[in-house]
């Protein structure tokens, strides 16, 4: 072996091994954090039965405030990153969770729908930040031939809050149900929020802000990680806002996207309700077979990234 490829491979050996040490340092943290982000989106759907007896609520009114969720999502997304970008993501990322921490716990005490639509509508406003505000801190981490199967293992906390959650909020409105004094749904709302509130005070204290802060990190992996970033960098085409609306790739990824969390919501938001129409009567077993589909979204959602970064399918 000649000394130029002996190079290339201790290189890219280094480069592996800081890759790892990267992803273990920050993705356990994240991922968990994502996924009581979803929990705390779609648990409505197991809540449904239950709250909507107790409160009179047709499926019009749950419909309309599952869907304020995502209007505020929407209209929030862009100017909540741009408050990440000056107060960095650790101070804003633990912001933004403790706050929908606070609301999703609160939902335990609604009584109409007045005040479901409104903390569904904050709900949305203060989660809009986070799913983009985490892929805007992993491109400052990861260089970009590793970050479809990065993005894939962090996002992978959507059909696992499928598979843990369903069996979760199905054991919880099943076990608790007029436990002191509250409603199975309420001890849900209760025991999958509050937990948020801790998580952000945790990303408060131990998420960093840069790869240049941290001690467990050496000079020279540092030094790996500044040179490759830099690099894409200097070749990225520097375009505006408007010239970004007026990209026609821009919107056809967002008609692919808008079909996929179509489906995706429709199945979070319904199937409980749907498995309880064919005839399943017992909340923790309707649980059980809501995290059927999750389950195998998991295992296809890593091959699909591991195979976007190894063949460039973008």
């Amino acid at each position: 072996m000649s000394t130029a490829n002996t190079a290339d491979s201790t290189t890219l050996i280094d480069h592996q091994r800081t890759h790892s040490i990267v992803t273990w340092r920050l993705m356990p943290l994240l991922l968990i954090c994502y996924l009581f982000a979803h929990l705390d989106r779609i648990n409505i759907g197991f809540a449904k039965m239950q709250m909507s007896t107790d409160l009179h609520f047709s499926d019009t009114v749950y419909g309309l405030g599952a869907g304020l969720f995502f209007i505020a999502y929407a209209l929030f997304g862009v100017p909540s990153n741009m408050a990440l970008d000056r107060v960095g993501p650790r101070r804003w990322i633990a912001c933004l969770m403790v706050v929908w921490g606070v609301l999703s716990t609160s939902m335990l005490w609604i009584e109409s729908s007045t005040g479901f639509y409104v903390l569904r509508f904050l709900l949305g406003v203060a989660e809009a930040g986070f799913f983009p505000g985490i892929l805007v801190f992993l491109n400052r981490w990861y260089p970009a031939r590793r970050r479809a199967q990065v993005t894939a293992l962090f996002a992978i906390a959507v059909p696992m809050a499928g598979v843990i959650g369903g069996p979760l909020s199905g054991a919880i409105l099943e076990n608790f149900h007029d436990f002191g004094g509250l409603r199975g749904w309420q001890w849900m709302f209760l025991i999958e929020g509050a937990p948020v509130v801790l998580l952000g005070l945790v990303v408060l204290k131990y998420l960093p802000d840069s790869f240049e802060t941290v001690k467990w990190l050496e000079p020279a992996q540092k030094q790996q990680l500044r040179e490759q970033l830099s690099t894409e960098e200097q070749r990225k085409s520097i375009t505006s806002f408007g010239g970004i609306l007026r990209d026609p790739q821009v919107w056809l990824l967002v008609a692919v996207y808008f079909a996929v969390m179509l489906a995706v919501n429709t199945l979070a938001f319904w199937m409980p309700t749907l498995i309880h129409g064919a005839g399943i009567g017992r909340d923790s077993q309707v649980g059980l077979l809501s995290a059927v589909p999750y389950l195998a979204g998991c295992f296809f959602m890593i091959g699909c990234g591991r195979s976007s970064d190894r063949n460039r399918e973008r």
